[in-house]
C-alpha cells in the first residue's frame, strides 16, 4: 500500500525558519517547556486499525470530537497536506524569500515552480529561523480548543527553531496554566523528521498519553535514520558542506555524495560514489546495513522518500527496497521549499528505523 503524492506548504501560520551553516551546541531531545514530487495519490489512507486499536483511540477523543493531545509539527517535516489533515496535524509554516519575494502563510509558491526557478533561473532561495514571538502567536491559536500540545521540531543541529519554541511554549505556559506543552527535538529534517511525527500519530492513536509518546520519541529519535544524495554540489557549497573546489571537480567527474544526519542533528557526508544510479543504490545498501532489529518494524509500517522535483528517482530506490525486502507500504513527497533551498533540485532522501544512524 503506498501514498504517492505532492506534499504541499502548510498553510497554518507564517513564520521564518531555516537551516543554519553554524552548528548550534547540541539541545537536550526533549523538554517539558517549564512550568507538489509529481505524482497521483494512489491510496486515500494507511492501512485501517484493528477495531480494538480503534476502540481505545476513541477513549482518548474530546467531548468537541478531537484527541487529548493536539500534535503540530514544523514545515520542514515536508509531509503532505493531505496526511496533515488526515491525522489532525498542527503545522507551523516556514517562511523563505525567493527571488526577493518572501513566502509563507499569506503568499506560497507551488513546489515545481520552486524548483524550476533553481533550476532554469538560478534563483537562490534563502532562509531564516522562527522567532519566540512568532512561536508564541502560533501557539495562541491552538491553546484555544487544546491543553496539551506536543511539539515536534526540526532538528536543533541545523536551526535554532526548537530552541526558540521552547521559549514560547514556557510563556505560554506561565501565561496558561492549564495548558501543557512538550516539545521534542526530532534531530532530523525533511522526511525524517515526518516519520518521527508519524510513530507519534500512531502512539496517539493507540491511545498513549502526551508523556508516554513523548517519552518513546525521546528515547527513539536516533533509530529514525536519514540518508540522502544531492544531484548538484553547488547547493552543498553555499551551504559550507564542501568546498568550491570540490564542488567543482566533483561536478566534472560525477561524484554524488552520500549524507546522513548524525547523533546530534547535523548534516554531515559519510561518503561518495561515481554516477547518479550508484548513489542511488547506495542508499538502499545503507539500509541494509542500518536496520538490523527493525526490519519487521520498516515492513509493518511505511518508508518514507523525499525528492526534489525527482519523482523517477525516487520510484527507482522504492523499487529497489520492494525486490531487495519485500515492503510494501512507502510514503513519497517532495522536497519543500524550507529544505529544498539547502539540498537543491534532484535531491533523493530515504528514512526509515534502524539501529543507530
Amino acid at each position: 500500500m503506498e501514498y504517492l503524492t505532492d506534499s504541499v506548504f502548510c498553510d497554518t501560520f507564517q513564520g521564518e525558519t531555516g537551516i543554519e551553516t553554524s552548528k548550534p551546541p547540541p539541545a537536550a531531545h526533549a523538554q517539558m517547556a517549564a512550568g507538489e514530487g509529481e505524482g497521483e495519490l494512489e491510496t486515500a489512507s494507511p492501512p485501517p486499525m484493528p477495531k480494538r486499536q480503534q476502540e481505545r483511540a476513541k477513549r482518548d477523543w474530546n467531548k468537541k470530537g478531537t484527541f487529548m493531545f493536539k500534535i503540530i509539527t514544523d514545515s520542514t517535516a515536508d509531509l503532505p497536506a493531505e496526511y496533515l489533515k488526515e491525522h489532525d496535524l498542527g503545522c507551523m509554516p516556514i517562511s523563505y524569500i525567493l527571488d526577493g519575494v518572501t513566502y509563507g502563510r499569506e503568499k506560497e509558491l507551488d513546489w515545481k515552480t520552486f524548483y524550476a526557478m533553481m533550476r532554469q533561473e538560478g534563483k537562490m532561495p534563502t532562509t531564516s529561523q522562527i522567532n519566540p514571538a512568532e512561536a508564541k502567536e502560533y501557539f495562541e491559536e491552538y491553546v484555544k480548543e487544546n491543553k496539551e500540545i506536543l511539539y515536534l521540531a526540526f532538528s536543533s543541529g541545523l536551526s535554532g527553531t526548537c530552541n526558540n519554541i521552547r521559549m514560547a511554549a514556557d510563556e505560554i505556559m506561565e501565561e496558561h496554566e492549564d495548558v501543557r506543552i512538550i516539545v521534542v527535538d526530532s534531530l532530523g529534517a525533511s522526511m525524517g523528521e515526518g516519520l518521527f511525527v508519524h510513530k507519534a500519530v500512531k502512539m496517539r492513536d493507540q491511545g498513549k498519553s502526551m508523556e508516554e509518546t513523548a517519552e518513546w520519541l525521546t528515547a527513539h529519535a536516533l533509530n529514525v535514520v536519514h540518508v540522502f544524495t544531492v544531484d548538484d554540489l553547488f547547493h552543498l557549497y553555499r551551504g559550507g558542506r564542501v568546498s568550491r573546489t570540490a564542488a567543482v571537480l566533483g561536478t566534472m567527474v560525477s561524484i554524488k555524495p552520500k549524507l546522513h544526519v548524525d547523533n546530534e542533528g547535523h548534516l554531515i557526508l559519510i561518503g561518495k560514489v561515481r554516477g547518479r544510479k550508484k548513489s542511488l543504490n547506495a542508499l538502499v545498501e545503507y539500509m541494509e546495513e542500518k536496520m538490523g532489529s527493525w526490519e519487521a518494524e520498516n515492513k509493518g509500517d511505511y518508508v518514507f522518500i523525499s525528492h526534489g522535483d525527482a519523482l523517477e528517482d525516487a520510484e527507482y530506490v522504492r523499487d529497489l527496497i520492494k525486490e531487495k525486502f519485500g515492503f510494501q507500504n512507502f510514503l513519497i513527497s517532495n522536497i519543500g521549499p524550507t529544505i529544498g533551498a539547502h539540498s537543491g533540485p534532484g535531491t533523493i532522501a530515504l528514512f526509515f528505523m534502524g539501529e543507530s544512524r
